[in-house]
């Protein structure tokens, strides 16, 4: 999607001296709405905002693809098997697009794949509960999916050229993603007793790390200023975390299915609804690696990794070669 072998990086030392003007100048561009592309001059603070927060995604998106691809052998119907097939297959697609849009600044996919297999890099700490039953899968498509369309559609205008285009068939896919959740969940609040109480529970389950999605609240959150001056976000913590609340309550309330949150109420005054406490102490333990299925999950993209390493092989063996057979004909 993106070279992989651009000549520099925007890498270009600049005297001390110029240091401050050339931030200036780059700000400037930012705050003229102006794309940052590869090869354009960038702060080093800036480039390595996006490569954390772009091989973040990216490992959510390839890690995401598991409590899914769990209940592919199980799904109630050959409709669903082909629906559920298709959705884990996009994830890993827009996992690719991603770590091509971070090579861009530098980094090798290697070096992303070794930093999520050791535990050094992050991801989205929802992948990280288990799928119980078959309506978990429309829980993630419906809540999961439609944080993540929340969040990831400011992205489209992020400043940084190849991660904003990333984005764009990325949410166009998502949101298939969100309707196709939904439209599990309708299908169960409206059948039987067994398939309604099996919809409430997974909305029990997934509501809150639902919510903890987009992070802790902005007076926690270290990098969140810093990110939206540079225009990489567009919108804070807790202003995305409210409008997801704002769109998802009345969607429960058409499946007539309960929040689980007895504190929720609409604020008349703000016109925006209002929740309990979140648990954030859970949301810590689950980063630190004590969620449910954090060692399950890196677990399973260690032997991922290590099973396809012939294919790695093959695939250096194959190039190497070709490019020998082009130099022999140069040589010619």
């Amino acid at each position: 999607m993106y070279t992989q072998a651009l000549d520099s990086h925007g890498r270009e030392p600049v005297p001390a001296e110029e240091a401050a003007a050339a931030a200036a100048r780059f700000q400037a561009r930012i705050d003229a709405e102006e794309k940052i592309e590869p090869k354009d001059w960038m702060p080093e603070a800036y480039r390595q905002t996006l490569i954390r927060q772009i091989s973040q995604h990216a490992h959510s998106e390839i890690v995401g693809m598991l409590p899914e691809g769990n209940w592919i052998t199980r799904a109630p119907t050959l409709r669903r098997k082909a629906v559920l097939i298709a959705k884990v297959q996009d994830e890993g697609g827009h996992g690719m697009y991603l770590y091509s849009a971070a090579e861009t600044l530098g980094i090798e996919r290697a070096q992303m794949f070794t930093q999520l297999l050791s535990g050094a890099a992050k991801y989205s700490s929802i992948f990280n509960y288990p799928t119980l039953t078959w309506a978990d899968v429309g829980a993630i498509g419906w809540l999961v999916d439609g944080a993540a369309i929340m969040n990831q559609i400011p992205i489209c205008r992020c400043s940084y050229g190849p991660y904003a285009r990333a984005m764009v068939r990325i949410c166009k896919e998502e949101s298939f993603h969100q309707r196709q959740g939904f439209e599990i969940m309708l299908t169960l609040a409206r059948g039987s007793a067994a398939q309604r109480a099996m919809a409430q529970d997974a909305l029990d389950r997934w509501w809150w790390p639902s919510i903890m999605m987009f992070g802790p609240p902005d007076a926690d959150s270290r990098h969140s200023a810093q990110s939206m001056r540079w225009k990489i976000k567009r919108f804070s913590n807790d202003e995305l975390r409210q409008k997801f609340i704002d769109v998802t309550v009345p969607q429960a309330q058409f499946l007539e299915l309960a929040i689980p949150d007895p504190l929720l109420r609409w604020d008349e005054a703000l016109q925006h609804f209002a929740i309990g406490p979140i648990d954030w102490n859970e949301f810590q333990a689950v980063l630190k690696g004590n969620g449910p299925c954090n060692r399950e999950r890196l677990e399973a993209r260690r032997a991922a990794y290590e099973a396809g390493a012939w294919v790695r092989e093959a695939a250096a063996a194959h190039a190497a070669r070709q490019a020998a057979r082009g130099a022999e004909v140069s040589a010619a």
